[in-house]
């Protein structure tokens, strides 16, 4: 009698175990969320390495792709040093907002002790990356140095910055073109 006991209590525990909850579905276990794929996107544009960010912009629109590889080598020169990666938000499931607050070379050209944040609008679907759109809140003194740049001092960023929109090949020569400019911008200014 122990023995069917045993056997029958056994059994019993078998399939207790063994049963699965149906009322909830199961989450692949490599299933990647969508925040999980915006954060790899910052990591491969602030490490500097272009496969690293070209692989994860693989499904991207080209005209995007080309932006941000060509936006990625323009922080490379202009030396963007993470300070902060402030907090994203997920507009729907397809749409994620990650600003990254970051010190650089621009801001350090104009004398302002301010550090910009670069918002990055991802656009994820089916699990990777279709498209990013970039703003940032330069200050209206970046403006103004740019514009007079672009009046005054044209030789230095006409040629490098001319493909700009397009992904161009010029980025670190646009930028330095830039600070060069930014740089008599503000010696001009001092002196009025």
């Amino acid at each position: 009698m122990k023995i069917h006991q045993t056997i029958l209590l056994s059994l019993f525990l078998f399939l207790f175990i063994s049963c699965k909850n149906t009322t909830q579905p199961e989450t692949p276990v490599n299933q990647i969320s969508n925040v999980d794929i915006a954060n790899k996107f910052v990591d491969a544009f602030y490490s500097f390495n272009r496969d690293s960010l070209a692989s994860i912009l693989s499904h991207a629109k080209e005209s995007s792709r080309a932006d941000i590889l060509y936006y990625q080598k323009w922080a490379e020169c202009g030396h963007y040093e993470v300070l902060k990666r402030d907090a994203y938000s997920e507009k729907n499931d397809s749409l994620i907002i990650f600003p990254v607050t970051v010190k650089d070379d621009l801001m350090a050209a104009l004398h302002i002790d301010f550090n910009v944040t670069d918002t990055f609008r991802i656009s994820i679907k089916n699990g990777h990356i279709r498209s990013i759109q970039t703003s940032s809140n330069d200050p209206d003194t970046f403006f103004e140095a740019k514009e007079w740049v672009k009046k005054n001092r044209p030789d230095l960023i006409e040629k490098a910055c001319d493909r700009i929109g397009t992904g161009g090949p010029t980025p670190c020569e646009c930028i330095q073109g830039m600070l060069k400019g930014f740089g008599e911008f503000i010696s001009k200014k001092q002196t009025n």
